[in-house]
């Protein structure tokens, strides 16, 4: 071994000892490096997603604000943030449209109060000028079918005809599920079609243009605009306003089966009675 003026052997493994970092040095700087990275990754991210920043500073109508606000204390936690839905909870309501909002809320079927077959009409929770605000913050988010303006029911005086086409255009589409006379009926899996006689002109007129539930889309293809403002016309003055010619016994206007049925079990009751009193006298 040679000798060394600085001290030889172990003064070489004493230098090399405090070159080399401390276990603590090199985690430290593990952990810099890895922040630098995250923090360019995401600026990076950011220059080239513009559409995320164009999303926050989406604007909105003053309605559409509160809406948005109605939106994010009652609805975002199955709808999920700026309605896109969430898996297992609610559906995304992108293009949806203002109407299937105000037929849903406007009804009372939401909020669900829990998952089901099928979502029960019941009190609203909000009143008419929310339920409008809730509609115009999706209408303006991903836009959709709207509620037309203007009456929905036709002036007789000016189209005679609309309560006859009203009520052909009714048996061919939509009595099968509702009845003849608009009282409901009962579908597959624990579902049914709602009765149609406390039915407002808008709600009739967006569940056409919006299906919801199990109700098939009725667009402007299939029905047009004035051929749903005449089934909404047979529906307000036929079914919910006309008195029932038959007398007070309606027997629920589920047309000829109920009647028959009715007839046969009266019938054959009194005369099962008629031919014991016969019997009896004899």
């Amino acid at each position: 071994m040679t000798s060394d003026p600085h001290g030889g052997p172990r003064f070489r493994a004493f230098a090399r000892k405090r070159r080399a970092p401390s276990r603590a040095r090199r985690r430290l700087g593990a952990a810099v490096r890895m922040i630098a990275a995250l923090a360019l990754a995401g600026g990076v991210y950011t220059a080239f997603t513009p559409n995320a920043s164009a999303q926050d500073d989406r604007t909105l109508s003053s309605s559409a604000q509160e809406g948005k606000a109605l939106f994010d204390n009652s609805c975002i936690t199955c709808h999920g943030r700026d309605a896109q839905g969430v898996e297992g909870r609610g559906p995304s309501l992108i293009g949806v449209g203002s109407a299937a909002v105000e037929f849903q809320v406007g009804t009372g079927r939401m909020p669900m109060v829990r998952q089901e077959a099928q979502a029960e009409q019941k009190a609203p929770q909000f009143n008419e000028a929310q339920t409008k605000q809730l509609g115009q913050y999706i209408q303006e988010l991903g836009g959709g079918p709207q509620l037309p303006s203007g009456e929905l029911v036709d002036n007789l005086e000016s189209n005679p005809d609309a309560l006859a086409r009203g009520g052909e255009l009714f048996r061919v589409n939509c009595s099968s599920c509702h009845g003849f006379g608009g009282g409901g009926g009962a579908l597959s899996s624990g579902k049914f079609a709602p009765s149609l006689h406390d039915a407002t002109p808008q709600e009739i007129y967006g569940a056409m243009l919006t299906g919801p539930q199990n109700m098939p889309v009725f667009g402007d293809n299939e029905l047009s605009p004035d051929e749903k403002r005449e089934i909404i016309t047979y529906v307000n003055l036929q079914l919910q306003q006309d008195k029932d010619p038959g007398g007070i016994f309606n027997l629920g206007r589920y047309g000829p089966v109920t009647e028959g049925l009715a007839i046969f079990v009266i019938g054959i009751t009194i005369l099962v009675f008629v031919a014991l009193w016969i019997a009896g006298k004899s």
